[in-house]
């Protein structure tokens, strides 16, 4: 096949409302307010030879419209490339916006590109991304997260937790945090006792605890046999974090809020926690992602990414060791197809690519858009 070359690019923002304010533990200790909307940046890229490729990142609450902005100086870059590059082409593109870094908003614009360009090379390969990408499994285990915000009422907890087993769904997530312990620890129990023991079950404080609080509420969890506790403390307290990682039988998860793969690095080698959590959109795309699995793997993290299953499932696939996917029905409204849950498993689509369109809600959605070359 004779070399293709990128002939158009197309950047959008989309602002996708939900369907209720969502609540974790940093509205009730009045740092954010309730979520109403996630913003996202779609990156759709045609070349010469008729292919296709789409990629996203978001940002929830502020940063959606500067992914935008920053995208479109550096994107018009990609005119008349060769795709199949796609280390180069991204070097190319942190170069032309280095004076702003290589970490946060720069990356996270540059990160639907990147997986952009992972979609569209997997299609031409006529295999889903997991397949190019090298997959250890065709299914991975997965757990929700959506029905275990604090804005819910423990009874509303429980339904959804019901309503995800029945629908396949392995394992069950809960928020915690919450300034009175007490209704921390009553929420934990009442899931549990609900769901039994044989359900998965994890809790996440998004790092709402110190240090003091933080092993104390993880000494008092234990009881319940969780597979772990995540984001006890500040994302950036690798010290605290590795403290409680030797110190509690119950694994330590975090890294999502983490903007690049040299902040994971000092989480893994500060032995700061046993289940590692990136984020594709967050840390730069799939090339960023896949050096950070190195990484976790070779210090013997266990992998559970944080949000965007469209993606994760694919990336997580490619993990040596048993991952976890995180699953989400926020986006859903998003793309055109869903993907299947079975015996507590996520299954990796058979569609070539990340296997999803936009939706034509999505497109309404669309508040900002600019195209370069011709799609």
């Amino acid at each position: 096949m004779s070399a293709d070359s990128i002939r158009g690019v197309k950047l959008s923002s989309v602002t996708l409302p939900l369907k209720t304010a969502i609540s974790d533990a940093k509205v009730f200790t009045g740092r954010q307010k309730p979520m109403t909307e996630v913003a996202f940046l779609f990156a759709e890229i045609s070349t010469e030879q008729g292919l296709e490729g789409i990629g996203f990142s978001y940002s929830k609450r502020a940063g959606g419209p500067a992914q935008f902005a920053h995208a479109k100086e550096v994107a018009e870059g990609l005119i008349g490339e060769d795709p199949n590059d796609i280390g180069r082409l991204i070097t190319k593109l942190q170069w032309a916006g280095a004076s702003v870094g290589r970490s946060g908003l720069a990356t996270q614009a540059l990160a639907a590109v990147d997986i952009a360009l992972y979609d569209l090379k997997a299609k031409r390969a006529d295999l889903p991304l997991a397949k190019l990408l090298g997959a250890h499994r065709d299914s991975v285990r997965t757990y929700n997260t959506s029905g275990g915000f604090l804005n819910a009422s423990l009874e509303e907890v429980k339904e959804r937790a019901s309503r995800s087993v029945e629908e396949g769904i392995g394992g069950i997530k809960i928020k915690v945090g919450l300034p009175d312990n007490a209704e921390d620890i009553r929420r934990v129990r009442g899931v549990r006792e609900h769901i039994g023991d044989e359900v998965p079950l994890m809790v996440d404080a998004n790092q709402q605890w110190d240090r003091s609080t933080a092993l104390r509420m993880g000494r008092r969890l234990e009881e319940f046999d969780l597979v772990w506790i995540e984001e006890p403390l500040d994302a950036y307290d690798v010290e605290g974090h590795a403290r409680l990682t030797q110190t509690l039988d119950t694994p330590i998860a975090t890294g999502e809020m983490l903007a690049s793969v040299a902040e994971h690095e000092r989480l893994i080698h500060g032995g700061a926690c046993d289940i590692i959590q990136p984020d594709a959109p967050r840390v730069g795309g799939i090339t960023q992602f896949m050096r950070l699995l190195t990484f976790a793997d070779q210090k013997g993290l266990d992998l559970a990414p944080h949000f965007a299953m469209e993606i994760h499932l694919h990336l997580a696939a490619c993990y040596p060791r048993e991952p976890w996917v995180e699953h989400f029905d926020w986006l859903d409204p998003l793309f055109n197809e869903r993907l299947e849950t079975q015996d507590g498993r996520m299954l990796i689509p058979d569609r070539p690519g990340l296997g999803i369109t936009m939706s034509e809600q999505a497109r309404a959605w669309t508040v900002d858009s600019v195209e370069f070359g011709k799609l």
